[in-house]
């Protein structure tokens, strides 16, 4: 017991010096940016709902959200999750599985079942928890599921730099990570939030380390597992403010022009440039929203020349102008997040 309490605090402890870390890589722009860490940070993960769910016999399980981050991890036994395509994923004990952008699944048992073995409200067992198809049965499935927010209003567009789906299979340190996670989310201690946001962020970012190699739908994590392309990204996230143009990416790469477009293109779904304009675009309603820099501190920061013109980019793409999406945003700071009471997964 006292070595678990041990490797418990041995973790909360690497993943606050984690987070002192890469909040000096975002804030002072490194030479050694981290773009996996910036997006994440970015996306401002946070109010996470999870609870225990176990399963007897056949079951299933469909919900239809706002897209929202869904992650279980298996503690024991198997499930099956089914995304929008209808692909199926078989998760096992000690395996981890995240959707950075959940909106329509289900979740059965491993053993056969149909439309009639459908939960709608499922059983509060006494001791906590949730039950899943027979009450009185024995356990063939334990797991920890949950959803967290993204609470940027960049959501949409960050997400899309992120794999479909992350599986993870039997990673010691995720399961770790999960369980601070979830007896953090129960507990009511001083500076719960701020915990919680912190190991949500390094969760999110040790699962999408841990797919790196894994991960075939096109996003960032594809692109930085390629050297290559990596070069490029770091560059782009490393100097914001430079007037990088494809021929000086490319060089980055190491890569013809045409050769660098494609690569890029077929590993984070997106064109280079595409992907530079998401991030200033990012990067600089972050600016705003903070209110520490002015208008023109801001627009120089992440490329443009001129206030002019990037009042005009931001009010084509946002819809709003700078000024006013500064006001606003500070306006609405602190507003707290939609719960999802009644959500099983």
């Amino acid at each position: 017991m006292i070595l678990f309490l041990m490797a418990k605090q041995e973790m909360v402890t690497r993943c606050w010096t984690f987070y002192i870390q890469k909040s000096k890589i975002i804030s002072n722009e490194s030479r050694m940016a981290d773009p996996l860490a910036q997006i994440v940070g970015l996306l401002q993960p946070g109010a996470p709902f999870s609870k225990c769910v176990s399963g007897s016999g056949p079951w299933r399980v469909r919900r239809t959200q706002s897209p929202n981050p869904y992650y279980v991890a298996v503690l024991k036994g198997s499930l099956r999750y089914r995304g929008q395509r209808g692909d199926e994923v078989v998760v096992n004990g000690g395996d981890f599985i995240l959707i950075p952008f959940a909106q329509d699944f289900m979740m059965r048992s491993d053993v056969p079942s149909s439309d009639k073995d459908m939960v709608v409200d499922p059983v509060i067992l006494p001791g906590g928890g949730y039950r899943l198809g027979s009450i009185d049965g024995p356990t063939d499935m334990r797991a920890l599921v949950g959803y967290c927010i993204f609470q940027s209003d960049d959501a949409t567009l960050l997400s899309s730099l992120l794999p479909e789906l992350v599986v993870v299979r039997g990673e010691h340190r995720l399961a770790m990570l999960m369980e601070l996670l979830g007896d953090e989310a129960v507990g009511n201690k001083p500076g719960r939030e701020v915990v919680l946001q912190h190991l949500l962020e390094v969760l999110l970012i040790e699962a999408l380390r841990s797919a790196a190699e894994l991960g075939h739908s096109p996003g960032l994590v594809r692109g930085l597992s390629d050297e290559r392309l990596a070069a490029a990204i770091r560059g782009m996230h490393t100097e914001p403010e430079r007037g990088w143009s494809i021929a000086e990416l490319a060089r980055e790469a190491a890569m013809s022009r045409s050769g660098f477009h494609e690569r890029f293109h077929n590993a984070v779904g997106m064109a280079p440039m595409e992907y530079l304009q998401a991030w200033r675009l990012a990067m600089a309603k972050d600016l705003l929203r903070r209110g520490e820099s002015s208008v023109s501190e801001v627009a120089r920061r992440v490329g443009y020349r001129s206030s002019s013109a990037f009042n005009v980019a931001f009010t084509r793409e946002v819809g709003v102008s700078p000024g006013r999406y500064a006001r606003d945003a500070r306006a609405l700071f602190g507003s707290v997040a939609a719960e999802f009471d009644g959500a099983i997964a």
